[in-house]
């Protein structure tokens, strides 16, 4: 049986394990990124904002537990707000609190959700991106260039793995019992990569990317992505490993 490597969190990694499951491939859970909520930060008057930005659950997670249990007067604001999710499970855990956001782009990154607002939707306008610590900025940079002001707010931080847990991959890569590692964000890959110490890996070591913002983060770093699939979810990443492994 062949063998993934998953870095995705503890709590977020369960379907993805099982939809590898699906097509007989078996996984090895080595989270690269805890996620830990960011304290001392006030939810914003959202009324101020002409839009708000999302760009992963945990943004969602964090900036909701926060407003919910300090200013639950405000989830009004927030459900009348032109909100912008990037990915589907984004946009479905918003839509649980009573939030609609604007059409989810078929390709889950930032890049492609800019390249899909038009010019006029920013010009002049007010936004607030929720961010987490390893955010690589794309949306405040294209607001910015495009005439809009951007109020960041980081409501979550990656903290790296720990060092009993990289022994054991580090052993198990040097021992040839892993086929794939698989990456789901930029911080999941570049964590990894840091806590190994290294971007040397093993002859046939396969490395898949969730979509082309993770691909460019891994190659920023010298590490070439051999399997994308078409859509970036994770039921045709599974299936993509999969086809890639046979």
């Amino acid at each position: 049986m062949k063998t993934v490597l998953v870095t995705r969190p503890k709590n977020q990694a369960g379907a993805f394990v099982s939809q590898l499951e699906e097509h007989g491939l078996g996984s090895v859970v080595f989270p690269t990124i805890e996620i830990k909520a960011v304290e001392g930060w006030v939810v914003p008057d959202l009324s101020d904002f002409d839009g708000i930005f999302f760009t992963s659950p945990n943004s969602v997670s964090a900036f909701m537990a926060r407003l919910l249990s300090t200013t639950p007067e405000q989830l009004e604001n927030l459900q009348k707000a032109t909100v912008w999710a990037v990915g589907k499970t984004t946009a479905g855990d918003l839509l649980t609190h009573g939030i609609t956001t604007e059409p989810v782009p078929k390709i889950a990154d930032a890049v492609t959700m800019m390249s899909e607002i038009g010019e006029e939707r920013i010009a002049g306008k007010n936004f607030l991106f929720l961010r987490g610590n390893l955010s690589l900025g794309v949306i405040p940079d294209v607001i910015g260039k495009r005439g809009g002001q951007c109020t960041e707010l980081t409501v979550y931080e990656n903290r790296p793995p720990s060092l009993e847990d990289t022994a054991a991959i580090k052993a198990m890569l040097a021992e040839g019992r892993l086929d794939c590692l698989s990456f789901t964000s930029p911080s999941t890959a570049t964590n990894f990569f840091e806590a190994m110490g290294t971007t040397g890996l093993p002859d046939g070591v396969k490395i898949a990317a969730i979509g082309t913002t993770t691909a460019r983060a891994l190659e920023k770093i010298g590490i070439k992505t051999d399997i994308i699939p078409e859509y970036f979810d994770g039921p045709n990443f599974a299936r993509a490993i999969a086809e890639a492994l046979r």
